[in-house]
């Protein structure tokens, strides 16, 4: 295979996700479009004969085709790319997870990851998965990130929920609301907003960024009439990380913050936990938001929404975050191109 270094355009490997969700679908609107191959080199981590059989269920994309490989050394730049992960004929029942579906998004995120670890691709786009059905012998995680986060021997992450308007990060993501509190400690706060700092550095390409920091409890504590963790540690390691020269402000009460549209001021959010933030991104970037990985030793993004069986097998799924989620793959490997140069 020609080295990665050479080619003129990312190479961005696109897991299939549960194939009876609306993975396959988000990835035949994506790859229909060809001015997809203008900005990136795809190779789709599948099985060829589930997607012919999603052709005639859709009955769209007759002209799309794939360019079948056994191994990334196969790869053609000027195709989209299938690699073959597996031989099993699989049944496909839109909208209705099953094990044979949890083993294929498994098999599939498994290559992939392989390849890029082995630098043989630079970014993945994960389609969405059944956390339930997907644990199996190799996968016993909460999610994507937790799975990848063990293959690649990273002990810290960051959650980042990315469009053009706001990147919004967590400071927890998957814990339960009892235990948000208990979980948020001076060494996982400084380590979240080092994370977001380093990768709206290198990834995004922001030389200095402005950084906002969400407060835990109503109205940011207000004054520890509400809970304490403002005073006695979010508003310690902001001084503390913000002493040291960088743009560093809060704790700011989530609901102000993002109804007055403060988030537009910012590079960057940290919320505190999972639906702190996630709830009003989504509720105003749902259509174009992605969600990013950051800490990973390669690029992963992926859309902002889950497998959505209800449209699963319908053609009503709408693949714009899909599609944002591989153009942002696309930007991030360029801007780390361009800052390790």
């Amino acid at each position: 295979m020609t080295p990665i270094h050479v080619f003129d355009r990312p190479i961005i490997g696109i897991t299939l996700g549960d194939f009876n969700g609306v993975g396959p679908e988000l990835i035949l609107k994506t790859f229909s479009d060809p001015r997809i191959l203008k900005v990136c080199i795809p190779v789709i981590y599948a099985n060829y004969k589930l997607f012919a059989r999603y052709k005639k269920i859709l009955g769209n994309y007759d002209e799309l085709n794939f360019h079948s490989i056994r191994s990334i050394q196969e790869l053609q730049p000027k195709k989209i790319n299938l690699l073959v992960c597996w031989e099993d004929d699989f049944e496909v029942t839109p909208g209705q997870p099953s094990v044979e579906s949890g083993k294929a998004a498994f098999l599939s995120l498994e290559k992939a990851v392989s390849d890029a670890l082995a630098g043989s691709i630079q970014a993945i786009v994960t389609a969405p998965i059944d956390k339930k059905n997907t644990q199996q012998e190799g996968f016993k995680f909460a999610g994507h990130t937790e799975y990848l986060a063990e293959r690649c021997g990273v002990k810290d992450n960051l959650m980042v929920m990315v469009s053009p308007t706001m990147k919004v990060a967590l400071a927890t993501a998957h814990v339960a609301v009892s235990q948000i509190a208990s979980s948020l400690t001076k060494e996982r706060l400084v380590t979240k907003i080092n994370l977001l700092y380093n990768s709206l550095k290198k990834d995004f390409g922001i030389l200095k960024p402005k950084i906002a920091v969400l407060g835990l409890n109503p109205h940011a504590g207000e004054n520890g009439m509400m809970g304490t963790e403002e005073q006695t540690l979010i508003s310690p390691v902001i001084k503390e990380i913000k002493d040291k020269g960088i743009l560093l402000f809060g704790p700011y009460p989530a609901d102000g913050f993002f109804g007055q549209h403060h988030y537009t001021k910012f590079d960057g959010v940290l919320a505190m936990y999972h639906d702190q933030g996630l709830a009003p991104f989504k509720a105003l970037c749902f259509d174009e938001g992605v969600n990013f990985t950051g800490g990973l030793p390669f690029i992963r993004t992926s859309p902002d929404h889950g497998t959505a069986y209800d449209l699963a097998g319908k053609n009503l799924v709408s693949e714009d975050s899909f599609r944002s989620a591989v153009y942002l793959a696309c930007d991030l490997v360029k801007n780390s191109l361009l800052v390790n140069k």
